[in-house]
């Protein structure tokens, strides 16, 4: 069938029309890749093009509350291969092998995969940097060295458990490295080369350079000196008493901030790998629940002054050595008892029968009202991971022999962050405050503090008459009574003792005890609060002989460093047999030798340099505080030069 010239025409036309409306939507298809994506798909190009070295950023440091550092970051490259480079794997890995500590079978294994980049790991890790600078000095093609660093902790084992430690990959494990890792993680840099899909470096391409933001410095509330001190005693305490344990925390108990945290046994965070995990998974200072003792009686003591149920000056109480409650003998730590005392006697002395007896006019539902109030049966909510709950007789099962222990500190199991920092609230006004270890979160390159954390108030318990109350009787405990081994000369200090048995396999142990002691100064404006428990002392198991002293040693030495002035209206200290008194230094400058000894024999020796009949100098100065019996070291002249002294 012939067709016709018009159709033919009409059908090339069409044809025509097509192919122009193609070449125009190609034209417009070429313009918009070009013109308008051409940049965007270029730098996709680019990018599957581009290999990394990763450069790792540096972990934000640690702080003590003064700005010294407790941990941070030192120069460790890290070794990385790009094999399709390396032109003689064999030889590269038999050089590498003797730098690295590695085999050259596991080099080799490395140089011949099909990764675009692999890290020669382990023994490239984190090397020093005289190892990078031998590596770098083969000029291995192929073979790169990329920034890298690790955690330094300058002071070894200090604030061990309370700063916790990281990984390989820089990455907070325990303490507060792992509770605030977020903030402490700086962003990644790195340096970027262009390949060919082989992975050959293009030729005439140059390398590209982000540098690693660092992370923020995390700044605590811990007192750097205070926690020295701290550790110094512990360990002292260590091998003097051949504990278990030993546990101590300094707290200020204005804000509930952590000034001091340590315990034994204990680690050097970045030799953690040397110790059973139990030494470095168990922060006893938040992890240990025991059955508190007498510490607890602060409580008890609190919530019977709060309610009005005891006159601690004006009514008596007689203690026969034990008290009968529901057909149970509770005995009193005394043979025989106190006899006739005051209320506030019985808090010196720390008397079981009194406390029991102010339990029963609280009453049960009064009484755990208060201990749930002061944060005992729940976390604290302090910063750092691996805290305990403790552990609280339901109220259904309270009768009247669990109310009486529980009036002085058995049968309840606390935690030390709890019982300091209910302590703290009975002594500080009455507010109780969620303890913490961070101060702020500081930006390290441009100085900025990026957040400030604010002491945080739970509840008040009681009020700050009671409060005054609580503190004074706890400095007559440590003047008079049971604690009068943490007196401090110059300093008013309050404080109570606690010795409670351990519990072993359901049943109280005769003769393994944890012996503890709370102190605080200054009594008439606390700004710390000590709380050391010892577990399991050899010898004598008594909180006011083991644990007393070592808080008083803290304390002495803590007050120094914080820069707490001595205080006036002391409680005079009672002395017993055996005690050494403290006496006052006199002025003896321009008396003659002849005076001096009538005068000193009984309080004090003399050691004395020069010659000449008439003491010049004399040390320590007059007005000076120290034990009877001290030396005094005088300086003899003749009389002409005692007018020069003056």
């Amino acid at each position: 069938m012939k067709v016709s010239n018009v159709t033919v025409r009409r059908r090339l036309f069409i044809v025509l029309i097509l192919a122009g409306v193609a070449f125009i939507a190609l034209c417009i298809r070429l313009g918009y890749v070009q013109l308008w994506k051409g940049a965007e798909l270029a730098e996709k190009a680019e990018n599957s093009w581009r290999r990394d070295i990763p450069y790792v950023a540096k972990r934000g440091e640690i702080w003590d509350r003064n700005g010294v550092q407790l941990a941070y970051n030192v120069s460790s490259p890290t070794v990385w291969a790009i094999p399709v480079q390396i032109k003689d794997r064999e030889g590269s890995a038999a050089k590498l092998a003797k730098l690295l500590d590695m085999s050259e079978e596991t080099i080799l294994s490395k140089l011949k995969t099909k990764k675009m980049i692999v890290q020669l790991g382990p023994g490239g890790r984190k090397i020093t940097r005289e190892k990078a600078e031998e590596i770098q000095g083969l000029n291995l093609p192929g073979i790169v060295i990329a920034e890298d660093n690790k955690r330094h902790y300058p002071y070894g084992s200090l604030a061990a458990h309370l700063l916790g430690f990281t990984g390989i990959d820089n990455q907070g494990l325990t303490g507060v490295e792992a509770k605030y890792n977020e903030m402490l993680t700086g962003i990644k840099g790195n340096v970027s080369f262009l390949s060919d899909a082989a992975g050959r470096q293009m030729p005439n391409s140059s390398d590209t350079y982000v540098s690693p933001k660092e992370g923020l410095t995390l700044q605590l509330t811990l007192d750097q000196g205070v926690q020295t001190i701290m550790e110094r005693e512990l360990d002292q305490a260590m091998t003097s008493l051949q504990a278990d344990s030993i546990i101590a925390i300094a707290m200020d108990p204005r804000s509930g901030a952590i000034l001091g945290m340590a315990s034994r046994p204990t680690y050097e965070p970045d030799k953690y790998r040397e110790v059973p995990s139990e030494v470095y998974n168990r922060n006893l200072p938040i992890w240990m629940t025991y059955e508190p003792g007498s510490t607890f009686k602060i409580i008890t003591l609190a919530a019977a002054l709060e309610e009005n149920k005891v006159d601690l000056k004006n009514e008596r109480f007689f203690d026969p050595g034990a008290i009968e409650v529901a057909g149970a003998r509770l005995r009193c730590w005394k043979k025989g008892g106190h006899g006739s005392q005051t209320f506030l006697e019985v808090v010196e002395n720390s008397c079981n029968p009194g406390f029991v007896t102010l339990g029963s006019r609280l009453g049960k539902e009064t009484l755990f009202k208060y201990i749930k109030n002061f944060g005992f049966g729940r976390k604290t909510g302090i910063d750092i991971g691996g805290e305990e709950n403790g552990i609280l007789f339901k109220l259904s099962q309270v009768g009247p022999v669990e109310l009486a222990t529980t009036a002085f500190g058995q049968g309840v199991s606390v935690t030390p962050i709890q019982q300091i920092t209910a302590v703290s609230a009975a002594i500080n006004g009455g507010t109780l405050y969620k303890p913490h270890v961070a101060k702020a979160l500081i930006n390290r390159e441009t100085g900025e503090t990026v957040q400030t954390i604010e002491p945080e108030v739970v509840r008040t318990v009681i009020s700050e008459e009671t409060s005054k109350e609580v503190r004074e009787a706890l400095e007559s405990v440590v003047a008079k009574g049971t604690g009068r081994n943490a007196f401090i000369d110059g300093y008013r200090v309050g404080g109570k003792t606690g010795t409670a048995q351990k519990v072993i396999n359901g049943r109280y142990s005769p003769n393994e005890h944890i012996v503890s002691f709370i102190g605080f100064a200054p009594a008439d404006d606390p700004q710390i609060v000590i709380y050391v428990a010892v577990d399991n002392p050899q010898g004598i198991q008594f909180g006011g002989v083991v644990a007393a002293p070592i808080v008083r040693n803290i304390m002495e030495d803590a007050l120094t460093v914080l820069e707490v002035p001595a205080r006036e209206k002391q409680i005079d200290r009672v002395y017993k047999y055996g005690d050494t008194p403290i006496v006052e230094v006199p002025n003896i400058i321009g008396k003659s030798v002849s005076e001096l000894y009538e005068d000193l024999n009984m309080n004090f020796n003399l050691s004395s340099a020069g010659s000449g009949q008439y003491v010049i100098r004399q040390a320590p100065a007059a007005g000076t505080r120290v034990d009877r019996g001290s030396t005094i070291r005088i300086y003899l002249g003749d009389e002409e030069d005692v007018s020069h002294s003056h």
